[in-house]
């Protein structure tokens, strides 16, 4: 039993400083731990950014919210101008 070796599982280190990492960056999905990251704002759910991507893009998710509302008004106003276009027609 002295030749036994126990060694902890192989875990994800943190890109910034190399430390435990607590879990991925929101964005870039890198590990990055409690101190080389900061908190997202505007959400629902808080998220961890790191601060690479946080020099980069800020911590503020209104660019994701702006292309869900996009996803959802484009084929809405399309939906209303074929609808004006037909009713124009069938006067």
């Amino acid at each position: 039993m002295d030749g036994l070796q126990f060694r902890e599982p192989d875990a994800a280190r943190c890109v910034g400083c190399g430390a435990l990492a607590v879990g991925p960056c929101a964005r870039c999905h890198d590990p990055v731990c409690g101190d080389c990251c900061v908190l997202t704002e505007g959400s629902a759910k808080t998220w961890a950014v790191c601060l690479s991507c946080d020099a980069s893009g800020g911590r503020s998710l209104a660019g994701g919210w702006l292309v869900v509302l996009q996803w959802i008004g484009w084929p809405i106003l399309i939906l209303l101008l074929v609808v004006i276009v037909l009713s124009w027609f069938f006067k």
